[in-house]
């Protein structure tokens, strides 16, 4: 399972909502590219990094900041936030971004998402931002009346590498993740899962990896390693451990 430290970039800097709303943010460091080099030192392999505002606009607002990132780093990149066409898609894979996460395109688009996990296999998440069950999409703005499961079950096909599930009534409020309803999801999807939103300490990160076998490849964690409740080390040590069968 892997252990995917979140970088949210609104206004050029790292910050951290609560339940999604752009008005809870707080400022944890203005140098993004110093806390991916952070990150680094800690032992991470992976980041997930999401353009917060170009979750809003629909196209990229923060590309200085991800660039930087990339160029400070030589971590592999997921990168999630207003990338909803093909040409967004080619720009950020050319420039070294391992894995882009397309949700609202998932959702209107859902050819843009098969046609290109077919041209770049393996580089292709599905993001399903879910509330009381259902897809929200529009940077969490809306809410669909389309099922988190369902809306899985369309790609099962597609060859994309994962999807990112985010339970919205969770993310950045540390109330502590629904191992269960996650690893169910997951059995039900059919593609490997990373659990994001609540995770507040390593009883949640242990709890996740007891679902590895049912399809959680990973998960993601913001506010509870920025406020120093998660020992980045200790994390690390629980991921890597075998799946137990």
């Amino acid at each position: 399972m892997i252990l995917y430290p979140a970088i949210d970039l609104k206004g050029g800097a790292c910050v951290r909502l609560v339940r999604g709303e752009m008005a809870s943010a707080t400022v944890f460091n203005t140098d993004p590219a110093a806390q991916a080099r952070h990150f680094a030192e800690l032992g991470f392999s992976w980041l997930h990094v999401v353009d917060l505002d170009g979750a809003f606009a629909g196209h990229s607002v923060n590309g200085e900041a991800v660039r930087a990132i990339r160029h400070a780093v030589d971590l592999r990149i997921q990168l999630g936030g207003g990338i909803r066409d093909r040409a967004a898609i080619d720009n950020w894979l050319a420039l070294g971004i391992e894995r882009v996460v397309l949700g609202t395109a998932a959702l209107r688009d859902p050819a843009l998402v098969r046609e290109a996990a077919a041209a770049y296999p393996g580089r292709i998440v599905v993001g399903i931002d879910a509330r009381d069950g259902h897809v929200a999409v529009e940077g969490w703005a809306e809410t669909s009346d389309i099922g988190a499961i369902t809306l899985a079950r369309r790609f099962a096909d597609a060859g994309v590498a994962a999807i990112v599930y985010t339970d919205i009534g969770r993310d950045g409020a540390l109330t502590g993740v629904d191992a269960a309803a996650i690893g169910g999801f997951a059995r039900f999807a059919g593609l490997p899962v990373i659990a994001s939103g609540g995770v507040a300490g390593l009883a949640d990160i242990a709890a996740l990896k007891t679902y590895e076998a049912d399809g959680i490849a990973g998960v993601i964690c913001g506010r509870a390693f920025y406020d120093g409740r998660l020992d980045a080390k200790e994390a690390l040590r629980i991921t890597a451990e075998p799946a137990r069968c």
